[in-house]
């Protein structure tokens, strides 16, 4: 398909201030995209990204939210639109991880982790389908643990894991309009969403997992996360594994 490019496209990025989020609201001002910046909570970070952005020569809103709220989730692609004209790419790289027994996991906590992992993502991918321009691009964030299993994080795999069917049922709903959607399951990665939860013995198991002994590093999503807004059109109602052979016994 002729255009697969970034070049003046307009980018709506979920969690787009820092971590993996950041650089891939970078790497797509950088090729040329207009990017919508979303945050939570971390307003200074969503700040410094969109300087960075500007100072590059790029263009580039902030807008925050919180995503397990449809009117905030609403309000992102409003921006989107009312600012650039519309919007043909979205990247939502949100989550929250908790490591707890089952037995440990209270109510309050079970609600916030499918909230944000498993609500939030849906009603992304929902407003998105309702807002993109067509032939737009979807990608979600999930989890390499959808293909593997360990203890102590039924809550975070679990909320992630229906991120599978939302993207495989409006792989087929959307399809008419040419929009793609997908996820995007790394190992777990090397940045301080992971470490909290981790005593370094097992950050060193995890490790011991992937090829060359180390972390999913950020840099080496981004690349696939362009690849599906790009020239990967022809991909739609996947879920891949950019792990390096990441697993868990």
């Amino acid at each position: 398909m002729a255009g697969n490019t970034l070049r003046d496209k307009v980018a709506v990025v979920g969690g787009g201030e820092k971590n993996l989020g950041g650089l891939v609201s970078r790497t797509f001002a950088e090729a040329g995209a207009k990017v919508v910046v979303h945050y939570h909570s971390s307003e200074s970070e969503a700040g410094q990204t969109v300087k960075a952005i500007e100072e590059a020569g790029g263009q580039a809103v902030s807008v925050q939210g919180d995503l397990t709220k449809v009117a905030d989730v609403r309000r992102l692609f409003d921006t989107a639109v009312d600012t650039y004209g519309g919007a043909d790419i979205a990247v939502n790289t949100t989550g929250m991880v908790l490591r707890k027994p089952i037995l440990e996991t209270t109510e309050e906590e079970y609600d916030r982790m499918f909230g944000v992992n498993a609500k939030a993502a849906y009603f992304f991918i929902q407003e998105a389908g309702r807002r993109l321009n067509d032939h737009g691009k979807i990608i979600s964030l999930g989890t390499s643990l959808l293909a593997a299993f360990t203890d102590g994080y039924s809550t975070y795999a679990g909320g992630k894991a229906p991120l599978e069917h939302f993207t495989r049922a409006a792989a087929k709903e959307f399809a008419e309009r040419g929009i793609s959607v997908n996820t995007v399951a790394p190992g777990p990665m090397d940045t301080p969403f992971f470490y909290g939860q981790e005593t370094p013995e097992r950050v060193e198991f995890h490790k011991s997992q992937a090829m060359g002994n180390q972390l999913t590093q950020i840099e080496d999503i981004v690349p696939v996360i362009r690849f599906l807004a790009t020239e990967g059109w022809w991909f739609t109602g996947q879920t891949m594994f950019p792990n390096g052979g990441y697993t868990t016994r």
